[in-house]
């Protein structure tokens, strides 16, 4: 008589079941280290392997945007044995990095996992995972980008089980198999990591007012997190809109209130349809609540989500997207200021150049005229050129839509002088007049009437 194959994958539970102290013995000197991504940090197994920190040499260890700091980092802070990389920039490595203990690892989002197929070597990943299903499976939960991708290279798989992990239906490769996996700690349940939303200043409801105007019915929605992010979701859930789509990146907690608005019922798009499409999330228990085993979500690898041939197959397709500075040329950077790295490539790019290639879409780089130095000094987010060692995020012949509090322009299609009078149009009027007097000496700008004082 044949075992039924739920007692088998009992049967491998108990096989597989450690420690974490004896599960983190399959790390090794000289190798690579892979956590999983964003929210889902596997705190036993980085605490285990904390402790072996004497025993061990140049171990790389690298991640997608940590939300915890690594207690390999705290017991190794001169990095003698620990070596600690970042695909995604977030507060976490933003504060190690000026500590000289993280470094960046630069990409274009949707290539992600084919390079690390390509090009790593993952000799350990240490995943956090929801329970094990009747079927042997353990649930990736809320980030799903890159993980699949390192799951297919890795030597040792090792997973921390959280049974408060929301159930993240596919999408694709959203869950590992109990075959797969080499070793089971049993984690301490702990809710995941929650992210509120910054409230919205009054700047961006005055942008976020400018994009309004340039979404139709049945357009397809790709928001990122933070204040201007949230306040175009109320918008629209309070709009007139209708049979709007969702395909992002990062899902949020406005998307909740969206799709609970009715407005984002996803009947217009061309793929996915009826699917809010993402693949990965971040917000608080609203968010992680709403995603619990909803046929409305679908999470997918990241070579999906943000390929921007995926992208653009949606008609309408609306990409909003935050920025730090840009100069007069269209150069977007989005990720550093000056040397310092505040934050990733992420998805913007592969968001921008889809959204271009979308019938009737739109990539909208958004952002504060100005910001104000810590001396109280205020500053042009608009410059002529960016800032000795300001990264290129979104080079100037990919971007188009930019707005800020004073208006909405389109680059694309323009000479550096049409361009660079668009943008000054759109800068805080303290800094035209200086805008105007460096664009006449780099030759790209031409007397217009658009400018106004």
């Amino acid at each position: 008589m044949a075992i039924p194959a739920a007692d088998i994958n009992k049967w491998q539970y108990q096989q597989k079941l450690m420690t974490p102290d004896e599960a983190v013995k399959m790390v090794e000197s000289n190798t690579r280290v892979r956590y999983s991504e964003f929210v889902m940090f596997p705190d036993l197994l980085d605490e285990a392997l904390a402790k072996r920190v004497d025993e061990l040499e140049n171990v790389d260890i690298s991640g997608t945007c940590f939300s915890k700091v690594p207690k390999v980092v705290l017991a190794d802070p001169s990095r003698e044995h620990f070596y600690l990389t970042d695909c995604h920039f977030g507060v976490v490595a933003r504060k190690l990095h000026d500590q000289n203990l993280c470094n960046y690892v630069p990409l274009t989002y949707h290539e992600a996992p084919r390079w690390a197929r390509k090009y790593w070597d993952v000799d350990a990943a240490l995943l956090l995972v929801g329970p094990m299903d009747s079927k042997g499976y353990f649930n990736l939960g809320v980030s799903n980008s890159v993980t699949p991708a390192v799951i297919s290279k890795a030597k040792k798989i090792i997973v921390e089980v959280n049974n408060t992990i929301p159930t993240c239906l596919g999408g694709n490769q959203e869950s590992i198999h109990i075959s797969q996996v080499d070793a089971i700690v049993e984690g301490n349940n702990n809710p995941l990591q929650q992210i509120p939303t910054p409230p919205p200043t009054e700047t961006d409801i005055k942008i976020a007012e400018w994009i309004m105007k340039e979404i139709v019915d049945g357009a397809c929605i790709q928001l990122g997190i933070g204040g201007l992010p949230n306040v175009v979701g109320s918008m629209l859930a309070e709009s007139d809109l209708k049979d709007l789509g969702v395909h992002t990146e990062m899902l949020v907690d406005s998307y909740v209130d969206l799709y609970l608005s009715g407005r984002a019922n996803g009947s217009k798009k061309s793929i996915d349809r009826h699917k809010m499409v993402y693949t990965f999330a971040m917000g608080t228990n609203k968010l992680y609540e709403f995603m619990d085993n909803n046929p409305a979500c679908a999470i997918y690898p990241v070579n999906y989500t943000n390929d921007p041939k995926v992208i653009a197959l949606n008609d309408n397709f609306i990409a909003i997207n935050n920025a730090i500075e840009i100069d007069l040329y269209g150069q977007v950077c989005s990720e550093s200021s000056g040397t310092r790295q505040i934050s990733g490539t992420g998805g913007q790019l592969d968001f921008i150049y889809g959204a271009f290639h979308s019938h009737g879409g739109k990539g909208m780089i958004c952002m504060s005229s100005t910001f104000t130095e810590k001396d109280g000094t205020m500053q042009s987010r608009i410059r002529p050129m960016l800032s000795p060692g300001a990264t290129v995020t979104v080079p100037r012949s990919i971007t188009s839509y930019v707005i800020t509090e004073y208006g909405l322009v389109n680059l694309k299609g323009k000479s550096t002088w049409q361009r660079t009078d668009d943008l000054i149009s759109i800068a805080h009027p303290q800094f035209r007049d200086e805008l105007i007097k460096e664009a006449d000496k780099m030759k790209i700008w031409k007397k217009s009437n658009k400018i106004a004082p």
